[in-house]
Parts: C-alpha cells; sequence; structure tokens
C-alpha cells in the first residue's frame, strides 16, 4: 500500500486514499449530528453546520491530537440552551467567544497537564456515558417525525432493516478488506438500496435543510458593558470547562488506540481559537466529538489531512451539495452511530466489578450516571475526581504509623511513617502518650513527610501538650520550609538541621 508523507506532520506518513475517504465519512456523520445539537440548543440548524466546520477545520490544522474531529457537540448545546431561551442568540455568539478566550489562556498556561488527575475508573465512566448518550439519542430516530409516536409495522420494518443491514456492513467489511471504510460502503449502500427501489424512509432533508452560503463574518450585536459581561462569563467558563475536559478525555483515549502521544495544551490553544473564530463565524461552538474521531480512527486515518476533509466536506455540501446530501437515507447514519456506541463503550470495565476496589466501581459508575443523566461532562468528570481524592485522602490518612522505642539515655523515639497532612493528623495525635512519656521526646520524619498547614498546626498543638505537662520535644529530619512555619512552636522544638533530608515540605502559603 503506497503512502506519502503527510503536509502537516512531517514526522508521520499517511495514506490519502484512506484519510480522504475517512474524511468523507465523518462529513456525513456530521449533518444530522450538528443539526440536532443546534435544535438542542434552540438554535437554528445552519449554526450547527457552521460551528462544525470552524471547529473541525481549525483544529485539524493546529490542534494538538492528528486524527481527532471537533464539531459542534451536544455537551456545549445542553449548557447553552438556557442562555439561548432568555436572551437570544447573539449571546451565544459572545459567550462563544468569551469561551474560546479562556480555552486559549487555559492551553498558554499549561493546564492540560490537570488531566492527569482524572482517574482510569472516571475515564472508563465518561466513556460509557458518551457511549449510552450516543445510543439513546439514536432511538429518537425510530419516532415518527410529524407525530412523535414510535414507527410501527411497515415503517418499523423498513428502517429498522435499513439500520441493520448499516450495522452489518460496518461489522462485517473490516473482516474481509480494510482497502475501504466500512462506514461509507455502509451509507453509500443503503442509499442506493433506497434509491433503486423507491423506498419511502426519513432522510437527512426531514430534520432541517442543510442549504447555506460561507459562513458569514459576524460580530455579536450584544452591548459592550459590565453587565453582559456577568451574564455570559459563567456560562463562557463552563463552556470552556466542559470542551476541555470532552476534548483532552477524547485525546486521551485516542492516545491509547493509536498508541501514540497527543499535545493536550496545543489542543486546548487550538480548541480556543476555533470556538473565538466560531463566534464570529454565526456557530455556537463545540470541542472535540469522540464518536467521529472513532469513526475516523476506525477508518485507519491518523493524520491531519482527514479532518481538513471533514470540513471541507461539510462546507461542500452546505454550500453545493444540500439537496444530494438531504436525500442521504437517516437509517444509514443512525446505523452508523448505533456502531459507534457500540464501539465506543469501555466493556472491559464490566469485567471489573468484584475485581477492583469498591471505591474504584463507585467512581465509575456514578461518572456514567451523571454522565447519562443530565449530560453534563464536566461535572461528570468532576465529581470523579472528587470521589478518587477524597479515598486516596482516606487511604493515606491510614497509613501514618509511629514505631516507638526509648535509647539508653531515656528519650523517647517515635519514628513516623506516612504522610502527615489534614487527613491525618487526628490519628497522628492519638500515637503519642503524652502522659507518660520520659521529660524528653525525640520524632523523626525521616520517613514521613509534612503535607500542609493542617500538618503544622497538628506538630504545634502536640507540643504545646508536651510543654504544659514540662516535657521538651526534638523534632527530626525536618526541612528548612518547615522550620520556619513552625515559628509558633517557638524554643520547645529544636530542629536538626544537620541531618535535614533533601525534600521540600509542600505548603500552601494561603
Amino acid at each position: 500500500m503506497k503512502k506519502y508523507i503527510n503536509l502537516f506532520d512531517f514526522d508521520q506518513q499517511v495514506n490519502y486514499r484512506i484519510e480522504i475517504l475517512s474524511g468523507l465519512t465523518v462529513a456525513l456523520a456530521l449533518v444530522p449530528e450538528a443539526v440536532a445539537f443546534a435544535f438542542l440548543a434552540g438554535l437554528p440548524p445552519l449554526t450547527g453546520l457552521y460551528a462544525a466546520f470552524v471547529m473541525g477545520i481549525v483544529t485539524a490544522v493546529f490542534g494538538g491530537r492528528p486524527g481527532m474531529i471537533s464539531g459542534a457537540t451536544g455537551a456545549v448545546a445542553v449548557v447553552i440552551v438556557s442562555l439561548a431561551q432568555s436572551h437570544g442568540i447573539e449571546y451565544i455568539f459572545a459567550t462563544v467567544v468569551l469561551a474560546g478566550l479562556f480555552q486559549v489562556a487555559a492551553g498558554v498556561l499549561r493546564l492540560g497537564k490537570l488531566m492527569r488527575l482524572v482517574p482510569h475508573p472516571a475515564i472508563f465512566g465518561f466513556v460509557n456515558g458518551l457511549a449510552i448518550i450516543i445510543f439513546m439519542s439514536q432511538l429518537d430516530q425510530f419516532r415518527n417525525p410529524d407525530t412523535g409516536d414510535w414507527l410501527s409495522g411497515p415503517q418499523l420494518y423498513l428502517f429498522g432493516g435499513l439500520v441493520l443491514i448499516t450495522m452489518l456492513i460496518i461489522w462485517g467489511l473490516p473482516k474481509l478488506t480494510k482497502a475501504v471504510p466500512a462506514s461509507l460502503v455502509a451509507i453509500l449502500t443503503v442509499f442506493g438500496i433506497v434509491a433503486v427501489a423507491g423506498l419511502d424512509t426519513k432522510t437527512v432533508g426531514d430534520m432541517a435543510s442543510i442549504s447555506g452560503g460561507f459562513p458569514p463574518f459576524h460580530i455579536p450585536e450584544v452591548p459592550f458593558t459590565f453587565e453582559t459581561l456577568t451574564i455570559i462569563a459563567p456560562y463562557a467558563l463552563v463552556v470552556a470547562g466542559v470542551g476541555l475536559i470532552e476534548s483532552l478525555l477524547t485525546l486521551n483515549i485516542i492516545d491509547e488506540i493509536t498508541e501514540t502521544r497527543g499535545r493536550g495544551n496545543k489542543e486546548a490553544v487550538a480548541q480556543g481559537a476555533a470556538n473565538i473564530l466560531s463566534g464570529f463565524l454565526s456557530g455556537m461552538g463545540g470541542c472535540a466529538m469522540l464518536g467521529q474521531s472513532l469513526i475516523n480512527i476506525s477508518a485507519g486515518a491518523r493524520a491531519r489531512l482527514s479532518g481538513i476533509v471533514a470540513a471541507v466536506m461539510l462546507l461542500v455540501f452546505i454550500m453545493f451539495g444540500s439537496s444530494l446530501i438531504e436525500l442521504v437515507p437517516m437509517a444509514a447514519l443512525t446505523g452508523l452511530m448505533i456502531m459507534v456506541a457500540v464501539g465506543t463503550f469501555e466493556w472491559a470495565s464490566l469485567r471489573t466489578f468484584g475485581r477492583f476496589p469498591k471505591s474504584d466501581i463507585l467512581v465509575m459508575v456514578l461518572v456514567t450516571l451523571v454522565t447519562i443523566f443530565l449530560h453534563n461532562l464536566a461535572l461528570a468528570v468532576i465529581v470523579g475526581v472528587i470521589i478518587a481524592a477524597l479515598r486516596f485522602a482516606w487511604e493515606s490518612a491510614k497509613r501514618i504509623r509511629a514505631r516507638k522505642h526509648i535509647d539508653e539515655n531515656g528519650v523517647k523515639h517515635y519514628d513516623i511513617y506516612g504522610p502527615l497532612f489534614f487527613g491525618s493528623v487526628a490519628v497522628f495525635a492519638e500515637k503519642f502518650d503524652v502522659l507518660g512519656d520520659p521529660d524528653e521526646i525525640v520524632i523523626n520524619f525521616e520517613e514521613s513527610r509534612v503535607v500542609d498547614m493542617s500538618a503544622i498546626e497538628a506538630l504545634n498543638k502536640l507540643t504545646e501538650r508536651y510543654q504544659k505537662v514540662g516535657k521538651t520535644v526534638h523534632l527530626q529530619h525536618l526541612s528548612e520550609d518547615c522550620r520556619r512555619l513552625l515559628n509558633r512552636a517557638g524554643a520547645i522544638i529544636e530542629v536538626n538541621v544537620l541531618e535535614d533530608p533533601t525534600y521540600k515540605v509542600a505548603v500552601d502559603s494561603h
């Protein structure tokens, strides 16, 4: 198979045929998603399509993860729907621009590294919740668009049959050949069946017209006042947070699949720039799309070209090919997205039940449920991080120990093991027998670490308890940083500077 040098990633090689065909497939899948998310936000369909084009082209060229697809997303739509209802579309454009500025700032400040704090169970929960959302959103296609009732009889059999054909092709074709993307073949096959047989089934055009021109440049028509800022800033912060979390989690997932490494901070800057441009080009904004990214990656695309082709072809559909694209059967796109949901779900996570710690299972399940029922991916991940952090703090708090012995001079030594921080100070205080100890005490921190101000305060209180009964405490192996923070303990604390270890004490200066 002949390969060529990628114009945008000189250290990679890319098969142009796979990239172009995969990009075309993604473009077809982007159309109904962008329209649906615009409807979800209470906005005109073209705002979703324009956002998908702008987000897609900017992040494809400048993003930190070749092969990842960005566009209008449900996560952003859920955030801005209330603002659209209360203040109108112009405030949405202004919010998207401000959210983009926040994202650029996050990338410049290199906050992408904070994704390291997201535990793996939270990622499992996020992915599973997103897969379920993608699947459940496709169930609406089994309703009559006019009445809202579930399809029945011949309509159901026809639509369900076409969906099943699509899924079978996507599942089976890669077992025979990977020369062309199975998703594209499935869409074209179902399109051909419907056209040749003259079948009456739902098409993209039944959702909304996608006809339009090039995205028009448009400065948001909102009052440039502090009051406007107070209205849009909270929404912009949430949009920026949701967008970055979903984008960086998608980046990590694609990294695992492709066994390569993306650049999170570069992606954050690209996402921000794309949202700024989207706001000025009449788009609703967005972020990385896990479903479309998986369509692209599973088709064999690994470079930027596929994302560029997807964005450009989407614009071509809007400007020149809307009449043809509106004839594509929704059954084909529904089958495609169902297979994406099946492929997105981490089936291996089901085997963790009964094998992994209960706290990890709780994080995974809770993140999944929050994602499904609240559609708030940022909140879901934050909940997962908080629970995992509390669990870590609890486990660390139980690990602090003290080995005790009295030397030949009658001095009692406490050798502390484990971190001393806010969660372990209560257990630490219980280790000491203030009344029963001899007149001189040595507390050795060589195998411990003083982490925060709660730990410093615990040491102060302990030395005060010994001082009240006329006993002296010596603290050994504390760093210079910690010694300065212990000034309130005064003369009753002796720090052995000569044996200080090389570590520094982590202290919150506030």
